[in-house]
């Protein structure tokens, strides 16, 4: 298996331990499921946009079960999180800042493998958006919510940017070390800018932002 710079993948693999770890969380917050229900919903945030990414270029088996860190670190989160949800709920902003890591390195991430895999520059992006946020998607729709990329302050388009600037870094040939943490960190910024002030996408004309959403 190829593997990013030494940065780029202690963050990757720091991205799928916060993913597990929050995805447990989230579950456990929106429903009653025993330890398996939450497990399972953990990892499949951490893992799922790698998987659907690998599955769409044709990266079969996936990475996710060709090396074994990755697995294993998403079973760590989830299993921690299980165990201590309620120390874990005083920490949410350090949980949410980690978070914006992972998504941020995940969308950089996922571009990169996309390219490599021959895509053009517009599916690749997108693929690197589906790395980003498609195991939180995965689970958001099996607990019953609107998924947060559809709801919350400013998380696909953050995503978006950093897939976009990695493309336009591998299709000008100043992809590196640089090139990517440059995108990670507009990724990252423009998410906690979003947290900090509440910042969303623009939303239908004539919706305020106190307009119930559907299963909220």
């Amino acid at each position: 298996m190829d593997t990013p710079p030494p940065l780029l993948f202690a963050l990757d693999l720091t991205g799928t331990f916060v993913f597990g770890l929050n995805g447990a969380l989230t579950a456990l917050r929106a429903t009653h499921l025993d330890v398996v229900g939450v497990v399972t919903l953990g990892m499949m945030t951490a893992l799922g946009g790698g998987v659907i990414r690998d599955i769409l270029i044709g990266a079969i088996p996936p990475a996710t079960f060709l090396y074994w860190p990755y697995f294993t670190l998403a079973l760590a989160g989830a299993l921690i999180a299980f165990v201590l949800n309620r120390p874990l709920a005083r920490f949410e902003m350090s949980l949410t800042t980690l978070d914006a890591v992972g998504l941020s390195v995940f969308a950089v991430i996922g571009a990169s493998k996309a390219v490599a895999a021959g895509l053009g520059a517009g599916p690749a992006v997108a693929l690197g958006v589906i790395t980003a946020v498609g195991g939180g998607t995965i689970r958001d729709l099996m607990v019953g919510q609107v998924p947060t990329v559809l709801r919350s302050e400013l998380y696909a388009i953050p995503a978006l940017v950093a897939a976009a600037i990695t493309v336009a870094a591998l299709g000008t040939d100043t992809y590196g070390l640089p090139a990517a943490m440059g995108a990670v960190t507009a990724c990252f910024v423009i998410r906690m800018l979003g947290v900090r002030y509440q910042l969303n996408a623009p939303r239908p004309p004539g919706q305020s932002r106190g307009t119930p959403e559907p299963g909220m």
